[in-house]
Formats: structure tokens, C-alpha cells, sequence
């Protein structure tokens, strides 16, 4: 792994603007400047020995993970999670009826000296997806066609819409996300993944939440026609919608409608599963210790809130460092995490965003932070892997 510093395409601006990248805040720089978003003036170049580890990694991670829910679910352990009462057992009987899922990204702190190591999991509603599936692909095509990249995004997104299909009531899925989401990333993802479902046979409908509504007769949701809704993708944390009316109505409607990814996603997108795998897998070299609610022997390291997001609310504890990021997170608990600062690359520090679609690992995308702190001012960076001999 080493990061490599390159020209730009000189209409790069316009070529990923008509790929749909037409959200987003610059990112920072080093010096706390502003940095483009999507940067492709630096890349990261692997070795296929390193990502065949990695996919191999993000295989285990994934089904220790599906394992640790049903650890939770078989201990009712629901409260270590901060979420609501009543809907403990919906969540249960979701994860009973194998409601079905696409895809997440773990978040993996990687340096190519040791194994990677889970940072956390973004199980319910990942974002980067556009970047790493589209954006980088082309990147690649455009200026170093002889070289690979770890990115199966597209293909196995459309395959595993495929065998989703199978499982629901009908050719017809909804699309949704938030329009109060003012960069409009989440729109944007959202088209993508309903790109890639119409390419795997749906019928699909795009439609704001905040325009789902809510039929007392039949209860269940409806449309802006009011026809029913009897599957949905939505890119909507199940944390949020669990913490209003409209969200016991759509857990009561379960699984009349269906929900893409499903409840039981709540939690695996919760930061209370870091220390339930280390709970279950203690000194396992993927893993970071974690726990919940105190940092027991740990004098070094990070605190996050449970339901914590885009860095919001984190303190690090450690050698010389004392950090506290604003927020508004932190009611339902947090858990603390042994503090392993990101490897430093020049002046940044890249997290690794590793896919799984299904069960399968899919690809890659990368973020870099000026800081120890990934946030949403983070800058995106393609990266290539050299072909060997034969391949």
C-alpha cells in the first residue's frame, strides 16, 4: 500500500459531474484549507496479495457480525443497543425471518504492516457509493486502463437485487431518502441504487419520506396516491425513524411492507456491536478492544456515541492527545474503543471503506482526514492495483 501523488484529468470537474457527483462540501486539507471533495491528484496503489487479504477480512468481519446478531437476539440484549422498548421484539422477529439485505461498509484502519483493523460498520445506510462504484472505475479506465481495482460494486449490487427479488411480494420497489438532506449525497446514492435495481428487473418508484404516508384503513404505507407500498429501499437510519410516530407505524406494518435494508440493521449500524464482537471474539487480529459504557482496562482510547455520526461527538484519549469533536449524539450511551490512530500517509490519514454486498466482499473506497478524526470533510481518493504476470 503507498499512496502516489498524479495529474489530474484536465476536465476531471466536469467528468464526475456528469457522473452525478454534484453534492458535497469541499473537503480539508492538512493546513485546514479547502481540498476538492473527489481528489483525484493522489491515488492509492495496492498489491493483489493485500487485497485478496483484505476481501478475505471483510468476508470474516461480515459473518462474525451476522453471528453477533444472533447473539443479541438470543440474549435480548437490546438495551445495550440505546434503542426503544417496543421495538425489541420486532427487531427480533425481523432477524427470524431473514428479512433480506443488500449491502454496508466497514470501516477498516489499515497501514499493510498488520491485519486491518474494524473502525465500525455502516450497515443501514453507507454512503460513498457513487465514488466508489462509478467514479473511481472510470478514473481508472480513463487514465490507467492497464491496471485493476478492488470494485465489483456495480455487478454484485445488480446480481444481489436479483435474488432480493425473490423474496419480496411483487416486481415494484419504492426508492427513498430525506429530503431535508440539503448536499443531496443521499438523493444521489439513493438513484444509484434504484439504477441498479431497474437493471436487475424492478419496477422502481422514487419518493421523498417525508412524502410516505400512512393508510389507517389497511395500515400501512402509502404512496403520494395512496396506493400501498409493499416494498421499500430507504436511505434513512432505522435509529431515526425509530425515535418518532412514523416509525412505530412502519415497524407495525411489518412485513406487509418490506424495508431494504431491514430492521434488524439497527443493529449492526450501531457502535454497541464493537464491543459485542469483542465480547465474542476477544483478541481476534481484526478487532479493536471494545466496551460498552466504560473504557475498563483501556487508558488509551476513543470514545463514540452508540448512534454517533460522521464523526459527531467522539473523544480521544491518548499519548499527548486530548480531542473532543461537537455533536449532537451521545443520549443513548457510548462505547469505548482501544485509541489506534489511522496510519499517517505524507500529511493525512486515509480509513479504508471496504463493501459487502450480500455476503461477498465488493470493493473499495477510501477517505483521507487531515486529522485522527474521519468526518464529513473528508476528501475521497481513487486507488489501482498493477496486474501480475498471466492475469
Amino acid at each position: 500500500m503507498k499512496r502516489v501523488r498524479t495529474e489530474r484529468r484536465p476536465n476531471w470537474l466536469s467528468i464526475v459531474e456528469e457522473q452525478g457527483l454534484v453534492f458535497g462540501t469541499p473537503a480539508l486539507d492538512a493546513s485546514g484549507g479547502d481540498r476538492a471533495y473527489w481528489d483525484e491528484s493522489v491515488y492509492y496503489e495496492f498489491e493483489m496479495d493485500e487485497v485478496l487479504a483484505l476481501e478475505a477480512d471483510v468476508e470474516l468481519l461480515h459473518s462474525m457480525c451476522l453471528n453477533a446478531v444472533e447473539q443479541v437476539v438470543i440474549m435480548e440484549r437490546y438495551a445495550d443497543f440505546g434503542l426503544p422498548e417496543w421495538s425489541w421484539q420486532p427487531i427480533a422477529e425481523s432477524w427470524r425471518r431473514s428479512d433480506p439485505y443488500v449491502y454496508g461498509r466497514f470501516d477498516l484502519r489499515y497501514d499493510a504492516r498488520a491485519p486491518a483493523k474494524l473502525l465500525e460498520y455502516n450497515a443501514d445506510t453507507p454512503t460513498t457509493l457513487l465514488e466508489s462504484a462509478v467514479l473511481q472505475w472510470h478514473w481508472l479506465q480513463d487514465v490507467f486502463p492497464g491496471f485493476d481495482q478492488w470494485n465489483s460494486l456495480h455487478e454484485q449490487l445488480v446480481d444481489r437485487w436479483k435474488i432480493v427479488r425473490d423474496t419480496l411480494p411483487g416486481n415494484e420497489l419504492y426508492f427513498s431518502w430525506s429530503g431535508a438532506e440539503q448536499t443531496g449525497e443521499d438523493q444521489i446514492t439513493t438513484t444509484y441504487m434504484q439504477e441498479t435495481a431497474a437493471e436487475a428487473g424492478f419496477e422502481t418508484i422514487a419518493l421523498e419520506i417525508e412524502d410516505i404516508g400512512w393508510d389507517t384503513v389497511l395500515e400501512r404505507s402509502v404512496d403520494l396516491e395512496e396506493a400501498p407500498i409493499a416494498a421499500m429501499f430507504k436511505l434513512y437510519p432505522w435509529e431515526w425513524m425509530l425515535d418518532d410516530e412514523f416509525g412505530k407505524h412502519v415497524v407495525s406494518s411489518l412485513p406487509t411492507t418490506v424495508w431494504v435494508e431491514p430492521l434488524w440493521k439497527t443493529l449492526l449500524s450501531n457502535k454497541a456491536i464493537l464491543a459485542i464482537l469483542w465480547e465474542m471474539y476477544p483478541g481476534h487480529p481484526n478487532l479493536l478492544p471494545a466496551y460498552l459504557d466504560d473504557p475498563h482496562e483501556l487508558t488509551e482510547y476513543v470514545r463514540k456515541p452508540k448512534l454517533g455520526r460522521e464523526g459527531g461527538n467522539i473523544t480521544i484519549v491518548g499519548p499527548g492527545v486530548e480531542l473532543a469533536t461537537g455533536g449532537v449524539y451521545g443520549e443513548e450511551g457510548f462505547v469505548y474503543q482501544l485509541f489506534d490512530p489511522l496510519p499517517l500517509f505524507d500529511d493525512v490519514r486515509p480509513s479504508l471503506g471496504a463493501w459487502v454486498v450480500g455476503d461477498s466482499s465488493a470493493g473499495l473506497g477510501i477517505r483521507e482526514a487531515p486529522g485522527l478524526v474521519t468526518t464529513d470533510r473528508a476528501a475521497f481518493v481513487p486507488h489501482r492495483i498493477p496486474l501480475t504476470e498471466g492475469s
